[in-house]
């Protein structure tokens, strides 16, 4: 709604533009009339009205005098000047000013509603035009960081062969000599685990806090997985030791200042591998923040861990093994391939920590993981047919292979299981959204509720309903919005409200895109 002030020396023109406005359109309202130049300006400061009708000729300071003063502190505000002098010089002056409309005492109503309608019109593009530009960059800012999501953990799998620094400064912008990797853990303060709300919060808080603590250094952020984000630091120079440790050191003590700020609920902690000057080595840096994080826990004290050499590696315990093993194991119920094969590469990396790179001790943990892994598929009920015995090879190398293509088999397997059973899971997100969909739903919300992955959820809906969960939720909410409307005391803002939009125009928009109709139309003829 556009909000319009009256400024006229005149009280019975006031009152009459006033009615004549208010009237015309549910789209504009009369906030307010002044009765000369100098109250005009106040108000302005103080309602900041869209549109100002201004009288020229009044005692004191005149219009062309307000226009200019309101236009030095509040540009964006569009003028109707009303005047009954039709000199050139009186338009000369405000025409100076951006003004655009100009009316003459006595004005027919036709000539005030078509020349409010003109300026509104041009308000409400200008406005439109605005929220595209941002949903754009909203769009693009996702796309980058889902790329980013997808690059990390490319790196961190060492599944990224082809690219040089030089390559990634080209796709950047910007000169890029060296890289490093800080590991971020979220702790819970008290025993037990840490919610959906917290880690979001912290993810959220995460992404914005590095545009504004990290200045001289790229960043890219990868997923979220069990509280852990690694966040990869793309360097201009290759830093000597001391530099580094000078850099990384004050960026994460604002870091740790802005966490505390923030009223996170839990504790955080940083390991942080070392820079390497080609990018075909940053996960090695990956593991020697992993291994630095490891030590980190074990000195309940310090807050960050910088690791201690170039390819530093520490024994993991057997309770660490086993620990990934579980997360293994739950990826692969889910059928989510990605985080499989994102834990797998951990999982192997801490056998041959411990284990070392004898063929037959590889061979032996992978055969316990199948093991494993069949007694889960029987207890859900899946039927495997296929083989997981893993065949003798002359050395290790050839033996993850076969590993990494029989857990490949498994998931898809799982996939397909958990793609014929998706009519129960979907009825389950559906009646999930049907009972929170005043809330602020979002698909990540309702994919931990139905435990599934975020991305299957979503290519579940696709695939079975035809449209995206987004639109789905919007369906049921505008659905809903139409049984509210048959109650003529509840107002428009208050059905836009209870539904889960919390801007009236945007839910206008999106109201009348589904049904053709504006919720005022749309009541005018059902209600009636």
């Amino acid at each position: 709604m556009l909000k319009i002030l009256i400024v006229d020396d005149e009280v019975l023109e006031r009152k009459a533009l006033t009615k004549i406005i208010n009237n015309s359109s549910e789209n504009v309202m009369v906030i307010g009339e002044a009765p000369n130049g100098r109250k005009a300006i106040e108000m302005a400061r103080e309602h900041k009205p869209d549109i100002i009708f201004m009288d020229i000729k009044m005692p004191g300071i005149d219009g062309v005098q307000a226009v200019k003063e309101i236009k030095s502190t509040d540009p964006g505000i569009r003028f109707i000047m009303v005047s009954a002098f039709n000199t050139f010089e009186y338009a000369k002056e405000v025409m100076q000013q951006g003004v655009k409309e100009y009316i003459l005492k006595p004005s027919r109503i036709q000539d005030i509603l078509e020349s409010l309608q003109r300026v509104s019109a041009e308000i409400f593009e200008e406005r439109k035009s605005m929220k595209e530009q941002q949903n754009l960059r909203e769009n693009l800012d996702r796309a980058v960081s889902i790329a980013q999501k997808e690059w990390v953990s490319s790196l961190i799998l060492n599944q990224v062969q082809d690219i040089s620094f030089d390559h990634w400064g080209q796709l950047l912008g910007v000169e890029i000599t060296s890289g490093y990797i800080m590991l971020f853990s979220l702790l819970p303060k008290e025993k037990g685990d840490l919610g959906l709300h917290e880690k979001q919060n912290f993810y959220l808080w995460l992404k914005d806090v590095m545009k504004t603590v990290v200045k001289k250094e790229e960043v890219m952020i990868g997923p979220m997985t069990d509280s852990q984000v690694p966040v990869l630091f793309l360097c201009k120079q290759m830093p000597d030791k001391v530099q580094f440790k000078t850099s990384a050191q004050a960026a994460i003590e604002s870091l740790f200042s802005s966490f505390q700020k923030n009223q996170i609920n839990a504790d955080l902690r940083v390991g942080i591998g070392l820079p390497y000057s080609q990018g075909q080595e940053l996960n090695k840096s990956y593991h020697e923040a992993v291994v630095a994080l490891q030590q980190l826990l074990k000195t309940p004290n310090r807050k960050y861990l910088f690791s201690g050499k170039q390819g530093a590696t520490e024994l993991p315990s057997v309770s660490d093994v086993l620990e990934i093993e579980k997360k293994l194991l739950d990826g692969v119920r889910q059928g989510d391939l990605n985080q499989v094969m994102f834990i797998f590469d951990s999982f192997v990396n801490k056998l041959i920590a411990n284990k070392g790179l004898r063929a037959s001790a590889v061979k032996k943990s992978l055969d316990e993981l199948f093991i494993l892994l069949s007694r889960m598929l029987h207890d859900l009920g899946i039927q495997f047919e296929a083989s997981l015995t893993i065949d003798e090879a002359e050395d290790s190398n050839g033996i993850l292979e076969q590993g990494k293509s029989n857990l490949l088999k498994v998931v898809q397997h799982v996939q397909l299981w958990r793609n014929s059973h998706a009519k129960g899971m979907l009825h389950k997100a559906k009646e999930y959204i049907e009972n929170h969909y005043a809330d602020c739903i979002t698909l990540e919300h309702v994919a931990d509720y139905v435990e599934l992955s975020p991305f299957y959820l979503s290519k579940l809906f696709k695939d079975r309903f035809g449209m995206t969960f987004i639109d789905y939720v919007t369906e049921i909410r505008i659905k809903q919005a139409k049984l509210e409307m048959v109650d003529s005391s509840k107002s428009l803002k208050e059905i836009c409200y209870s539904v889960g939009y919390k801007d009236p125009n945007y839910f206008s928009r999106v109201f009348k895109k589904q049904t053709g109709l504006s919720p005022t139309e749309f009541r005018r003829e059902t209600v009636s």
